[in-house]
């Protein structure tokens, strides 16, 4: 195991501090001036599941409601709000400095059974075909400031590998399909519920770059003032996240200052395991004066 993959399954074991009442860390996640929005809803996620005994999530909504403060813990609130026969509800409030930073519905639900079927996954090469992240950052380097390449380059606990890399200071104007190959080589020891965490974790990589594609802008083009407004996951067949997987995303409307991207989950063997749906906030970035 990696000192990445450590960290981050660190921070997906929320400590309890009452019944329904835990607390997750900000910091050591994707990003350092704020926390990453996966890491919350993967918390939140954790912190739920610490209050349903037998039952896997099978979907959940939330929404980010304020930036994440990465300098200090954030507070679970659990809600139990429904224990039924076949399913289960809870409601997750994420707290900083006394304020709601992202409030989630999550629902739980019994192994059952009815009838199957998915759509096929997209035909592309292997993840071998692809360069690493890592490989591909190093060729930027010298457009970073010199303080801001250790960030850029530090281990991260995500294998990534992008099927159509555009060049994320100057990106072509592109199609809006996104795809990218992913796993967690420590996941291998994970449980069902921790899978869970990890994929939920990885879900907010990627996405809202989708929206971006067709305008030729990136997080490096400075011309964006954006975030994840919402972000919304079904879980649809059991996840071993040490496995790679492929996440297919698209994004059919921006407008109005946000932009709607969606994606679909396959294990390598071409099994649906998940669907990701998100809107973010996509405007125009004012120039200081």
């Amino acid at each position: 195991m990696t000192e990445a993959e450590r960290i981050l399954l660190d921070l997906l074991n929320v400590e309890r501090l009452e019944v329904d009442l835990f607390r997750g860390t900000g910091s050591g996640g994707e990003t350092p001036t704020r926390i990453f929005g996966g890491q919350v809803i993967a918390q939140a996620l954790a912190a739920a599941y610490r209050t349903v005994d037998d039952r896997l999530c099978h979907s959940l909504h939330a929404y980010f409601i304020r930036p994440g403060d990465p300098t200090i813990p954030v507070i679970y609130q659990v809600d139990r709000a429904r224990d039924g026969g076949s399913f289960t509800t809870r409601r997750v409030v994420a707290i900083q400095h006394g304020k709601q930073i992202l409030n989630m519905s999550a629902s739980f639900h019994i192994k059952d059974e009815g009838w199957d079927h998915q759509h096929p996954m997209p035909d592309l090469d292997t993840p071998e075909h692809y360069p690493a992240r890592t490989e591909l950052r190093q060729k930027y380097l010298d457009r970073v400031p010199e303080r801001m390449r250790p960030e850029l380059i530090r281990e991260r606990p995500i294998e990534v590998r992008e099927v159509d890399h555009l060049d994320p200071f100057n990106p072509a104007v592109s199609d809006d399909r996104n795809q990218i190959w992913f796993r967690m080589g420590a996941a291998a020891s994970a449980d069902a519920k921790t899978q869970h965490l990890l994929l939920a974790y990885a879900s907010d990589m990627n996405l809202m770059s989708s929206g971006m594609r067709p305008h030729g802008l990136s997080w490096f083009t400075g011309e964006v003032n954006g975030a994840s407004l919402d972000h919304t996951i079904w879980f649809h067949a059991p996840v071993h996240f040490e496995n790679w997987h492929l996440y297919a995303m698209d994004s059919p409307w921006s407008g109005q200052g946000r932009n709607f991207n969606r994606g679909s989950i396959y294990t390598e063997e071409g099994v649906l395991v998940a669907s990701v749906a998100q809107e973010g906030l996509m405007r125009r970035a004012q120039k200081k004066p």
